[in-house]
């Protein structure tokens, strides 16, 4: 089924997947009561694609949790229904809700590291799936999980089987998750930020995974992400959710290109459209935060933060009107009529989803494709603070092993590369491709194996231990998970007080007029600095990250993922904090990104990893144009666009990534490439071409052929061997 092909409903149709109908959820807390879901009513048919949007916080995840009665302890179901293929969810019995779970619904989580457990190796747990829902045997069903293992692209199935979690790197966790919520074919796949820590290319594959379950047994999905680009690959109909509130409902085309809703048009122009860099423009965000829980809301859930709200937004609620109709005529006649006083009309109640094929809760839905941008406005220019001559720091021939058994894996194989002071190298690959590993040879926490990492021109050395205080000071990290890295039991305060010590050795009074700069210039209110990270979102958090990292004014920061599990609208406001910073500072960055949409704004220059090499390195815009490697052509048509008139094909790639312990002969990509010229690839291991000064790309083909191919109208086919 196309993104643009709406399901036939016939009165006699079979009930739908899933069926919300007026649901409100309540969670809590502290004597407290907690809306979360307002009157939430929405339906998918089976065999459709339902795509949920929203920031953290929305109630997105309840929804889902909701659905598959996985509700905490302190969350009730106030009102409304829930039914799954007709069957009302709330009436099961608990022994039918554990059999029901699995085998008619399955969920995968946004974070693979709690939904794993950490005590039993992969092949048990991915086993025990075929075990509990098809009485398989112990030998059966670790077959079985080898073969999911395989349909979810993970290199050396075999070796996966025998570690534990921990031992796979969180792309790698996250395809385990999917592999067990596709092991027995559900009729409803809930998908919550399924593809947060996964690359361009296995993203695809597993899209086409998911497609394929659709088509084969007509199943439904329903898909809670940030990525728009991925619910405009995979989905049939959006839903935006905002504050607990449905404000807008539709076709995927009709949502991404005529948005009705100010919000929707906010996350839509908060995405970096593909080939724009920092020099070009800052990126646009939507100014404020979405309300606190529980914080009592007058009239439009968004009007706080709309720029075009106006009095009557604040004083009563608009309904969830049909699109085109009555929304931006009657519903904005309506507006200019209602009196001042709020106690003049009735209790409102939004109207429910009808036939309409779209609905948006806006009195001005009229006025959205006017509605004024929220730009903002760096505090230094770019082009005035560029890049200095000469590197900052310098990578020589560094290699990197782990044992693992009886196996040795090289994750990092003789990578040589530069950063100049005020300079972003974005660093991107596949999970497993070594480019966090690099990073940590980096920043000392692991060691190199073999060659040199010098700062500043001079050596460094290889762990953290062993390193000065003002190395220590000068390179600093940003991770991708920040609750994995702050610490639960301090106020951020706290947290932001024993670096500005440790880093930048400030005492008594300082150290707070210190404290207090650093979370003013990552944009963090000093009301957020008096709670823990588990009372912030995850944006706030990631901003406590890199004020940390930034404490002791360092001149080296490494990002790893920084921004890929946070929300359209907080991604562009880390991405602009970061482009400040460096133009306020001349910091230096290595950014590392699966997203690269987001690689190509930051970044002066890229680098490509894959399988331990570096094969491709260049300038932002060289790199993402013809001619460059196979693989980095592979990556760029893998990319999810909000565009649903592009022409462009998706490369793709055979198989999976190979094993590390024992990588291919000759050309390391040959046994997925879609160009490989036979016997040379297989047997020599290729040079590096440069395509123009600056850009060098390691391949057989010569820079003129690989251009003739890329630009040809349809991607050459695969070659058999």
């Amino acid at each position: 089924m196309s993104a643009v092909e709406q399901p036939v409903h016939t009165p006699d149709a079979a009930p739908a997947a899933l069926d919300v109908r007026d649901l409100e959820v309540t969670f809590h807390r502290r004597g407290r009561d907690l809306p979360v879901l307002k009157g939430v009513t929405l339906r998918i048919e089976r065999g459709e694609a339902y795509g949920l949007v929203g920031e953290s916080g929305c109630g997105k995840t309840t929804l889902a949790m909701a659905a598959l009665r996985y509700l905490a302890a302190n969350g009730t179901v106030d009102a409304g229904r829930v039914l799954v293929d007709g069957q009302d969810v709330s009436t099961l019995s608990e022994e039918a809700v554990r059999k029901w779970r699995g085998e008619q619904i399955a969920m995968v989580y946004q974070d693979p590291a709690t939904a794993l457990s950490p005590a039993m190796r992969i092949g048990d747990q991915v086993a025990e799936v075929f075990r509990y829902h098809e009485g398989l045997g112990k030998a059966e069903a670790l077959e079985k999980a080898r073969e999911s293992l395989r349909r979810v692209a993970l290199p050396d199935p075999d070796a996966t089987l025998r570690r534990y979690p921990f031992e796979l790197s969180g792309g790698q966790q996250q395809r385990v998750v999917i592999a067990m919520a596709l092991a027995v074919n559900p009729h409803l796949l809930v998908l919550d930020e399924p593809t947060t820590g996964l690359d361009a290319t296995v993203e695809a594959e597993i899209l086409d995974l998911i497609e394929e379950l659709r088509g084969r047994i007509n199943a439904a999905i329903l898909l809670i992400t940030h990525n728009l680009g991925l619910v405009r690959r995979l989905c049939e109909r959006v839903g935006v959710l905002y504050a607990g509130r449905l404000v807008e409902e539709g076709p995927a085309r009709d949502i991404f290109t005529d948005p009705r809703h100010p919000y929707t048009m906010g996350l839509l122009r908060c995405v970096p459209s593909f080939g724009m860099n920092k020099t070009d423009a800052a990126l646009q965000t939507i100014p404020g935060t979405l309300p606190a829980l529980g914080e009592p809301l007058e009239g439009c859930v968004y009007s706080a933060r709309c720029p075009m709200a106006k009095p009557v937004c604040s004083r009563r609620e608009p309904d969830l009107y049909a699109w085109p109709g009555d929304a931006g005529t009657r519903g904005e006649a309506e507006a200019e009529a209602m009196p001042a006083d709020p106690a003049a009309y009735s209790p409102h109640h939004a109207n429910p989803v009808g036939e309409g094929a779209r609905h948006a809760r806006c009195y001005f839905a009229a006025q959205v494709a006017e509605m004024p941008t929220t730009t903002p406005v760096l505090a230094a220019s770019l082009e005035a603070r560029g890049a200095t001559e000469g590197a900052v720091l310098e990578i020589g021939d560094v290699s990197r092993a782990f044992k693992d058994g009886r196996k040795r894996l090289t994750a990092v194989h003789h990578v040589s590369l530069d950063l100049k002071r005020g300079e972003t190298f974005g660093l991107v690959g596949e999970s497993g491709s070594g480019k966090t590993t690099l990073a940590k040879c980096v920043t000392g926490l692991i060691a190199a194996d073999s060659g040199s990492v010098t700062f500043e021109g001079k050596l460094l050395r290889a762990t953290a231990g062993r390193r000065s205080q003002a190395a220590l000071r000068a390179i600093q990290m940003v991770f991708q998970n920040p609750d994995s890295t702050l610490n639960p039991a301090w106020s951020t305060r706290a947290i932001l007080t024993r670096s500005v010590r440790k880093l930048a050795g400030a005492r008594s009074g300082s150290v707070r007029a210190k404290v207090d700069e650093l979370s003013a210039n990552v944009r963090v209110e000093p009301r957020f600095l008096l709670q823990k990270p588990g009372d912030l979102s995850g944006g706030q958090k990631q901003r406590i990250a890199i004020a940390r990292a930034f404490a002791g004014d360092p001149t080296l920061v490494v990002c790893d993922e920084p921004a890929s599990a946070l929300d359209v609208s907080v991604q562009a406001s880390i991405l602009n904090l970061l482009v400040e910073l460096q133009t306020n500072e001349q910091v230096s960055y290595i950014f590392i990104s699966h997203d690269l949409a987001v690689v190509r704004y930051i970044s002066d220059r890229i680098g490509v990893m894959y399988l331990a090499e570096l094969i491709e390195v260049g300038s932002a815009e060289e790199v993402f144009n013809p001619p460059h490697h196979p693989y980095t052509e592979a990556l760029l048509s893998s990319i999810p666009t909000l565009d649903f008139d592009d022409p462009h094909e998706r490369v793709a790639l055979r198989g999976s990534m190979p094993s590390l312990s024992d990588p291919p002969t000759g050309c390391r990509f040959h046994t997925r490439c879609h160009r490989v010229l036979g016997d040379i690839c297989v047997n020599e291991v290729p040079p590096f071409q440069e395509a123009v000064a600056g850009h060098t790309y390691m391949c057989h083909i010569p820079p003129d052929e690989l251009l003739a191919m890329q630009s040809a109208a349809e991607p050459a086919a695969p070659i058999e061997k």
